[in-house]
């Protein structure tokens, strides 16, 4: 790599932005604050490198999540103390469901450390380090740095840990060295992403594999969360050509695969999957498991059935065969190696099954009051290749499971640790992260009436930064429909003040928009046929009127299921 820095040294808070920018991480996303304040200086010295200014620290933490689940790796910057404290929900997610994330907190300087300083932000006792203790069960890897001919080292270990194993990591810099000088020179040689290779005996590992296939009769393959998150949809495409066995997602596993792929069978969620999917993934005698994160939501809280024990599991750092597990044996160069001779492999009496046929979307009056199975079983026609599809927990987490994404379309839910809000940041994440990599990819949100009052003023940053690719549904059910399922049908708790929603986005000053609300069944076919609110012109917020009860059913039955667990003794 030939040099592109005039001067032969640069100070290291522009050696991290400068990392980062070699990685295509563009944007970052946080709040100023006076630890951090001369960091972010550096932010601007970058060229085509931006300063989100998030509207809180939780917010800027989901921001993070979503801009890192279509690029990869994301940037998070917070202040000492209370700021990094505010973030730590957001990164905490990011941990649980396998996202890359650099948490950036500006700590005081290394002097006033030294001194044990009385300084705002601190619990007082002269402990600087107590809220780096804090992140550390929530980081892959952290780094407080203090010594400065070593610094630029630990700052590249801790962005490789965070994009190599997709989780958060957390680095404290201190205020005085930000303008410290680092030989610009080390910025030639970049950052090695490559996964370290698998040890030779993974190989006995596949060939096992490749055994069960040879005597299999009725196989499937399962595409779960982790497959995503570790950059393995290519090589799940590429398996599921190579065998011709049916293919089925979790809920968290959806868009995994493209859904326009004649092998695709469904969403298998335990009981609460579909009649078909369910018999024909519960009746296979071998299943390929890629990727799994077998949380409650994600499960149908814990009803698998399957009838065989010939499950193979890959994951991202080991593989499990029955009950044997196999540390260090990495998914992706295992599907690699597997994909190479496994057709070679496949039984002779096994037949392709036909796959469960997808639902026709269902027809009402045009007066008829509009419902939650309308919603999901109509909005499949008017997405289209290349969406971002945000759903937050709740109702559209359950419900877009009933929904057919186009090819190349991303979605983004938090199922496993479902933060409720958290689509809204989320939503800026993804949307600032589009703009950068394709202005005419939508970025569609279905968010609940409740959960958007958690997270509301980050509409705001969509505004300031015109991202009017953005789609944002409403979904106006006056109150917490998912907690009102579970527990506490009419408890006022489950209540929420109303928001007059079709003003928000005038309130935050958005420059080109449009407000619409719908209640009935003909005015959301209407507005799914309008040719110019399909165009991504504008940030559109659209109301959309439910019931108070009204929920897909995949939800009704969880909630119950959910409940059932609450009160086990």
């Amino acid at each position: 790599m030939v040099s592109t820095y005039p001067e032969s040294e640069v100070t290291l808070g522009r050696y991290l932005f400068e990392r980062l920018h070699q990685l295509k991480v563009d944007t970052i996303f946080g709040l100023p604050g006076d630890f951090n304040l001369s960091l972010l200086d550096k932010v601007y010295e970058v060229p085509d490198m931006r300063w989100a200014g998030n509207a809180n620290e939780l917010n800027a933490a989901y921001a993070a999540d979503g801009y890192s689940r279509i690029k990869g790796l994301s940037c998070l910057v917070t202040t000492f103390g209370v700021g990094e404290l505010s973030a730590l929900n957001g990164v905490g997610g990011a941990y649980a469901e396998h996202v890359g994330l650099l948490h950036v907190v500006g700590v005081p300087s290394i002097s006033s450390q030294a001194k044990q300083l009385l300084l705002h932000h601190t619990l007082g006792n002269g402990d600087f380090t107590v809220f780096h203790r804090m992140s550390n069960s929530i980081s892959q890897t952290t780094a407080f740095l203090s010594d400065i001919s070593i610094a630029p080292g630990q700052i590249d270990r801790c962005i490789r840990e965070a994009y190599v194993h997709q989780r958060p990591v957390y680095v404290g810099l201190p205020a005085n060295m930000v303008d410290l000088k680092v030989p610009s020179s080390l910025l030639e040689t970049p950052i090695d992403l490559k996964l370290k290779q698998n040890d030779p005996e993974a190989q006995e590992v596949v060939e096992t594999v490749s055994k069960l296939v040879s005597q299999a009769t009725n196989p499937i393959i399962l595409v779960d969360a982790c497959a995503l998150r570790h950059n393995c949809k290519e090589e799940v495409k590429q398996l599921v050509d190579a065998t011709n066995f049916q293919v089925f997602t979790t809920p968290m596993g959806k868009s995994g695969i493209s859904e326009s792929h004649p092998r695709l069978g469904g969403v298998y969620v335990g009981t609460m999957s579909s009649p078909q999917v369910k018999k024909a993934v519960e009746n296979a005698d071998l299943i390929l498991s890629v990727g799994s994160l077998l949380s409650d939501f994600n499960t149908g809280s814990f009803s698998y059935s399957y009838k065989t024990k010939n499950v193979v599991e890959f994951h991202s750092d080991y593989m499990k065969i029955r009950q044997a597990t196999f540390p260090g044996v990495q998914m992706k160069e295992a599907l690699q190696q597997l994909i190479k001779r496994v057709s070679s492999y496949i039984n002779p009496s096994y037949i392709p099954t036909r796959v469960p046929k997808r639902k026709q979307p269902l027809k009402a009056p045009s007066e008829a009051p509009l419902t939650q199975e309308y919603l999901w079983s109509k909005v499949s026609g008017w997405f289209r290749e290349g969406d971002i599809i945000v759903t937050e927990t709740g109702t559209s987490a359950f419900g877009i499971i009933q929904s057919h994404f186009p090819s190349n379309t991303i979605g983004i839910s938090q199922v496993l640790w479902g933060s409720i809000g958290f689509t809204v940041g989320a939503t800026v994440g993804a949307a600032m992260a589009a703009q950068e990599i394709d202005p005419s990819r939508r970025v569609i949100l279905f968010v609940g009436d409740g959960s958007l009052q958690l997270t509301v003023q980050e509409i705001s940053t969509l505004c300031k930064w015109d991202c009017n690719n953005t789609y944002l549904y409403v979904l106006n059910n006056d109150g917490y429909t998912i907690e009102r399922l579970i527990h506490g049908k009419s408890a006022s708790y489950n209540d929420i003040q109303p928001w007059n929603h079709l003003s928000l986005l005038r309130l935050f000053n958005a420059k080109k928009y449009q407000n619409v609300r719908v209640s009935t069944a003909g005015e959301l076919d209407s507005l799914f046929s309008d040719k110019k609110f399909a165009s991504p012109d504008r940030i559109r917020m659209i109301e959309v009127m439910l019931s108070r009860l009204d929920a897909p059913a995949n939800l009704v039955a969880q909630a119950k299921l959910s409940e059932r667990v609450n009160l086990e003794n």
